[in-house]
């Protein structure tokens, strides 16, 4: 059970912004493989909407043989899966791009890793039935409200994503996370948990799930969560955000920390992707040398593996800029720029940690 009080639920996060509620995990606190609820970060569009399960029921509808709306406790009953996955929001780490933007200012915290339990969607899609045109599954969230982002629509609009049709095999309708049910913030009753893609596709407060025959248009897969593809033919095309790049964070030493000259330091971070991260390397001199971390976790998708690396400080004080550097199964290099095609999101480049070493 969950405290019905949210300052308590959420008391150890950071707070962003207040209207809606955007609360960031502290990333120096990282420490075990899964993040506890109440470290978990909270990503709102719109105000929370407050929810009876007693009487909510989750319609499944569009290019499908067999509409049908189910209730919330029937779905509880259906054979449930539990699941490990990583979830990051799209803007994690804004802070840290030159010059300031507008956005929430994460800096390293919006990212947690949790068990999800729930339903897997194509249960519902196989009770439906689809059609053999279908192209999308969008989910429907409650929330709902004024778009911030130019050109919005008139009027409210609730949130909104989809995926394609060939992603349904992995998404989990959740009910449950890490053993407790959802709380408000983390979209009682129930939400979509979609493995390896950024936070926004992982819906909330799930009202809706309609199949599509053709891409679907809404303003959070367009307008918002989406960049311009320039593919050098003067001709770009508007690509919603997808899955997760690869990346990974020192979580300790913080910037700026003190440390002994001489002593050793287990420094500590994370990395993740899409897939499965093959390697981490470290390095104490801003990426001029770099030496192998050691990988704490085993290979699983769309999970982070957390790392260490025991550092011997150097004997002679000054500042010093640390560095972690992500490979992963492919063989894909952490960038060391951020693409600018992706605007405010996705920040997966190599990120400078500075520290004083003192006498």
């Amino acid at each position: 059970m969950t405290s019905n009080d949210p300052a308590c639920r959420n008391a150890g996060l950071i707070v962003r912004e207040n209207q809606p509620t955007n609360l960031e995990s502290p990333f120096d606190h990282l420490n075990g493989l899964i993040t506890p609820n109440h470290l978990f970060y909270v990503r709102n569009h719109f105000p929370v909407p407050l929810i009876d399960g007693g009487t909510h029921e989750l319609t499944v509808s569009g290019a499908v043989q067999r509409p049908f709306a189910i209730q919330f406790e029937e779905l509880r009953a259906m054979p449930a899966e539990t699941r490990a996955a990583t979830m990051e929001c799209a803007g994690n780490s804004r802070v840290f791009l030159p010059p300031p933007v507008d956005g929430v200012q994460w800096q390293l915290g919006a990212i947690g890793t949790a068990e999800w339990t729930g339903v897997p969607l194509s249960a519902l899609l196989d009770r439906a039935g689809l059609n053999d045109r279908a192209c999308e599954v969008v989910f429907e969230g409650a929330d709902h409200g004024k778009a911030k982002e130019k050109p919005a629509p008139h009027g409210e609009i609730r949130y909104a994503r989809s995926i394609p049709v060939g992603k349904a095999a992995d998404v989990l309708i959740a009910y449950a996370m890490n053993g407790e049910d959802l709380s408000p913030e983390h979209g009682y009753p129930l939400r979509a948990v979609v493995p390896g893609h950024y936070g926004m596709a992982s819906v909330k407060w799930l009202t809706a799930i309609r199949v599509t025959t053709k891409p679907f248009q809404g303003y959070f897969q367009t307008t918002d969560y989406a960049y311009w593809d320039e593919d050098g033919t003067g001709s770009p095309e508007r690509v919603p955000l997808g899955e997760m790049s690869l990346k990974s964070q020192i979580a300790r030493p913080r910037i700026d920390e003190g440390i002994a000259a001489g002593s050793c330091y287990r420094v500590f971070g994370a990395a993740w992707s899409e897939g499965t991260v093959e390697s981490v390397g470290f390095s104490d001199d801003d990426g001029k040398t770099w030496r192998e971390a050691r990988l704490l976790d085993p290979e699983m998708r769309g999970v982070w593996r957390r790392w260490e690396y025991e550092w011997r400080v150097p004997s002679t004080p000054g500042i010093r800029i640390l560095k972690s550097r992500a490979r992963d199964f492919r063989g894909n290099v952490q960038p060391d720029q951020h693409d600018k095609r992706f605007g405010t999101y996705v920040i997966n480049h190599v990120l400078p940690v500075r520290v004083m070493i003192r006498s």
